[in-house]
């Protein structure tokens, strides 16, 4: 009996490159378009391996696939699958963790820079017969700000680079990392505290977690440097965008560059759509051909390795292989 995955849904314009993967693998591949439990759970029937992007993978389903036994998710996160339920079942999940670390760390970059020389701004007022340049001041040499980085994992290391080249002075924060030490990079560790009273640029790269789920709140923001600006290319859920509306209201905030929401797409009333010193994106911190076709080939490829009896690239419940293997054993 031949292998199979099932992409249980994807809103990529072709899913060719993942055909490309499974054929070299000698592997079947099929293509569905699930949107709630009972769809996987009708549609991933019999099959070895599925492929999700937002799709729920919930205790339930996996309870209604017994054959199930790899999970790719296509990206970094893993907030829509339940990951400890897998893991009991001894079901493989990987993801993506590095595949966009360039590109989101370049769209964040990207982000800053625009709200710093207030560009998109200026963009809009010349279009409607305003040569201008009070709306975007005061602005000020990229060499006089502080940037700060929050999380200093893959991307944010990347962005930290990348703005230490620009000749701002940059400083991380990071959990796992003790203030006062210096990252393989070069970037200064502080606390929390003095990252959000220093930072004229904060940039968000963190997971979504029940730790992370607004963590950008009215607390957060009544604690960081009257005019600084805000950018996160991470998760919307991280952040409360009322919050980050009435910051930039008030003018605590200069700016707030946003490439992820709460709600995808934005409502069409949003109220951070109002706001001329907002800079939004649609979710696109992610894409470049690049990194497009590799995610597509890493995802299929890490499933397609568990599924032969090789070890994927990329494996995010390690412990899922002891009770795959002990099951296995009995």
């Amino acid at each position: 009996m031949s292998l199979k995955i099932l992409i249980t849904d994807c809103d990529h314009d072709s899913t060719e490159v993942e055909l490309q993967v499974a054929r070299a693998a000698g592997i079947e591949l099929e293509v569905a378009q699930c949107r709630s439990e009972d769809d996987v759970i009708a549609a991933a029937a019999g099959f070895d391996g599925i492929v999700v992007q937002y799709a729920p993978i919930t205790a339930r389903v996996l309870d209604a696939l017994p054959q199930l036994k790899a999970i790719g998710r296509y990206g970094v996160g893993v907030d829509t699958l339940d990951v400890p339920a897998a893991t009991e079942r001894g079901v493989l999940v990987c993801n993506v963790p590095d595949y966009g670390t360039e590109d989101v760390s370049d769209h964040a970059i990207a982000l800053a820079l625009t709200l710093a020389r207030g560009t998109a701004r200026l963009d809009r007022e010349v279009r409607a017969g305003n040569f201008s340049l009070e709306s975007i001041k005061p602005l000020h040499r990229f060499n006089s700000r502080v940037f700060g980085v929050f999380g200093l994992g893959l991307i944010g290391a990347a962005t930290a680079r990348k703005a230490k080249g620009l000749g701002y002075e940059v400083i991380g924060f990071d959990p796992v990392r003790e203030p006062g030490t210096v990252t393989e990079e070069g970037v200064a560790v502080v606390s929390r505290e003095e990252l959000l009273q220093r930072a004229d640029v904060i940039s968000l790269h963190v997971p979504l977690n029940t730790h992370t789920h607004h963590l950008v709140n009215d607390e957060f923001l009544s604690a960081v440097k009257d005019g600084a600006v805000l950018i996160n290319t991470c998760r919307g859920g991280v952040v409360d965008t009322q919050a980050v509306v009435r910051a930039l209201e008030s003018g605590k905030l200069y700016g707030a560059g946003l490439d992820v929401f709460e709600q995808e797409p934005l409502p069409a009333d949003a109220p951070i759509l109002r706001q001329p010193n907002a800079v939004l994106t649609p979710h696109a911190a992610w894409y470049s051909e690049e990194s497009y076709t590799e995610l597509k080939s890493r995802t299929v490829q890490n499933i397609a390795d568990y599924l032969l009896g090789r070890t994927p690239r990329n494996i995010y419940n390690p412990d899922a292989l002891k009770l795959a293997a002990k099951s296995a054993a009995n």
